[in-house]
């Protein structure tokens, strides 16, 4: 008899371990917890996550409770009478009453070496701290962040190509191999949790749109991590420098050796805009103004004419 999973995840990230996990003979998934839906859309209108879609598609009954610190929202978890928590990008940190309820505790799939980047955003942060490799994490579940004993983990290589949106679908197909090949022998009691090392831990601090706001007088290097780690969201955005100080996203560019002043247009040309960093430049290649399309440098200079020692962020 498979084991009973209650399972939990809000973001994309979880969704391709949900319907790895349904679809194997190793687990029943009797039910799913989301968060709550959320208003998005130009009209504002209640969202369901994609954990929440993915889930109705799978046939699979939801619940969304408020918070999980309620006796009302702990008696919801245990009408399902499941065996194992299984917890991925659910967004709130569980209580230890909600992980003492099944009698196999509860495991979370990380997306990152731990302890290296617990927390919020791991993703963004391997990208933004140039690491050369993350990975996922299969762990036991405690009342701290990230902080449970490690049942498993995976490695892959960050490429100079990879972005915040690659690297996560990459990591999502990832757990959810990890998490159907390492089940059957933690339930055995084959695979037994590592504690993990807290004095080599990071914290990996939730991203908000503020974060995309380039300072130029980081080097090219950490603008380009910037601009990597950030795609598709926040983005990264300077201003122009005129009048009513117009935003301007960057889409593309690439670190340029030349040396100049920060936020400073060096240079103009068929390429794209050079503009100088603490360290070396970076040349913009596509740019998106608000309100308006993405487009190359060219095409954006036409209808936004940008001269040699304008500088751009002030």
């Amino acid at each position: 008899m498979p084991p009973r999973v209650l399972y939990m995840g809000t973001a994309e990230l979880a969704c391709p371990p949900l319907a790895a996990l349904h679809a194997s003979p190793i687990a029943d998934v009797v039910g799913v917890v989301t968060q709550p839906d959320r208003p998005g859309g130009r009209k504002l209108k209640p969202q369901p996550s994609p954990v929440k879609q993915c889930a109705l598609d799978l046939g699979l009954p939801v619940i969304q409770p408020q918070t999980l610190r309620t006796p009302e929202a702990l008696e919801q978890l245990a009408v399902f009478e499941a065996d194992l928590l299984i917890v991925t990008a659910y967004g709130q940190i569980l209580p230890q009453t909600a992980l003492d309820l099944p009698p196999h505790g509860a495991l979370n799939i990380h997306a990152s070496i731990l302890p290296r980047h617990r927390g919020a955003a791991p993703i963004q942060w391997a990208l933004l701290e140039g690491d050369a490799e993350t990975g996922i994490t299969l762990m036991q579940m405690d009342a701290g962040l990230d902080t449970g004993g490690m049942i498993a983990t995976s490695k892959t290589t960050i490429t100079q190509e990879d972005t915040g949106q690659s690297l996560h679908d990459r990591l999502a197909e990832m757990g959810a191999a990890l998490l159907t090949q390492s089940l059957p022998a933690y339930l055995d009691g084959t695979l037994a949790p590592v504690p993990q090392d807290d004095s080599q831990s990071t914290y990996a601090r939730k991203i908000t749109k503020q974060d995309g706001q380039i300072d130029w007088t980081q080097s090219a290097t950490e603008i380009h991590r910037k601009l990597r780690a950030f795609t598709p969201w926040p983005g990264i955005f300077t201003h122009l420098p005129t009048e009513k100080l117009r935003l301007v996203k960057i889409q593309a560019a690439a670190i340029s050796p030349t040396e100049g002043n920060a936020g400073q247009v060096l240079t103009i040309n068929d390429a794209g805009i050079e503009i100088g960093c603490g360290e070396q430049s970076l040349l913009l290649q596509q740019l998106q103004r608000e309100g308006s399309r993405s487009m190359d440098a060219a095409a954006f200079l036409n209808g936004c004419p940008l001269e040699i020692g304008q500088k751009l962020g002030d």
